[in-house]
């Protein structure tokens, strides 16, 4: 009876005794293999369909080719060539304009008619489906009916100013207001999803940050201004630079309305990449011009990541 007891105490810390280093090592290694196993499809995916066609591009930004015979190598001819077009500024420019009136006009927007929103209580559904209903309506199918707005002769716009004898204005054929037709349109199209997360946003302030206000005195613009707006600096944030980043890259508008007319009025860095590759034939110039709006892009990403890091600081 004794031996068999000792036994049984001689076994228990052998069976309870932690497995060697070695067999945990391979034990986390195989699992490790199995989890990629399983993304490997993945991986090969995207980088099919993503990292290959940017790595594609900046080496034809360093060539001379057709994609048909072979390619030659150019090294920083291109990024010359299209440095010295005059057209590259005036796309610039261009694209700048569309910026700085995507700001002024279409990145307030969203904001007050998310505030405006918040208020309503009956038909909140109704209204949030309305405000929604442009973002999904195809892109071309809205710039086609918004081009009909805009007709100089039979447009709805021209026909509702007739009526209090104004017009008709030449929306689309006047380098004065072709860009601001296209902004509208681009604000009406884009600012019903950010109306939406700016709601969603608002419903998270707590209340008690509102009544606060109030009970000093506050009116309904200090509310907003004190209490309301410093609680959604990060979303706005956020949403100021994708709107940034969507607008330096705007090419269906200008494209399917005017084609970047009048007198080039509404040619976008993006237009003149495609007229680069598709109308003249010159793919490394196209793919130099993208390394660089590439570049841009990448230098806003970064100062935003700056800006929000100090602000999470604070």
């Amino acid at each position: 009876m004794t031996t068999l007891l000792e036994r049984r105490a001689a076994a228990e810390p052998a069976a309870t005794a932690p497995q060697p280093r070695a067999s945990r090592r391979r034990a986390g290694l195989r699992r490790e293999l199995l989890g990629l196993l399983f993304l490997a499809p993945s991986l090969v995916v995207f980088g099919l369909f993503s990292w290959w066609p940017i790595l594609r591009g900046l080496l034809i930004s360093f060539q001379q080719t057709n994609l048909v015979d072979p390619a030659v190598w150019v090294g920083l001819e291109n990024f010359r060539t299209v440095l010295s077009d005059p057209l590259v500024g005036k796309a610039l420019l261009n694209t700048l304009l569309f910026v700085g009136l995507g700001l002024v006009i279409g990145f307030p927007a969203p904001i007050v008619l998310a505030a405006v929103m918040s208020t309503v209580r009956r038909f909140a559904g109704v209204y949030r489906v309305v405000v929604y209903l442009p973002v999904v309506v195809p892109p071309v199918v809205a710039i086609l009916l918004w081009k009909w707005f805009y007709d100089p002769g039979s447009g709805l716009f021209n026909q509702l100013l007739g009526l209090v004898g104004l017009g008709p204005y030449p929306w689309l054929q006047s380098p004065n207001t072709a860009m601001l037709s296209l902004v509208l349109e681009a604000t009406w199209a884009g600012m019903g999803g950010a109306a939406l997360i700016y709601l969603a946003a608002m419903t998270g302030v707590p209340s008690e940050l509102y009544e606060a206000a109030e009970s000093d005195g506050a009116g309904i613009w200090r509310r907003i201004w004190h209490v309301m707006l410093p609680q959604l600096r990060p979303v706005i944030g956020l949403l100021l630079l994708l709107q940034l980043i969507g607008t330096i890259q705007v090419f269906t508008e200008p494209y399917i309305f005017t084609q970047g007319g009048p007198d080039d009025a509404t040619l976008t860095v993006l237009l003149l990449i495609f007229r680069y590759a598709f109308q003249d034939g010159q793919y490394g110039q196209a793919a130099a011009l993208s390394v660089l709006l590439a570049i841009v892009l990448a230098v806003l990403s970064a100062v935003y990541l700056r800006l929000t890091r100090s602000w999470s600081t604070k």
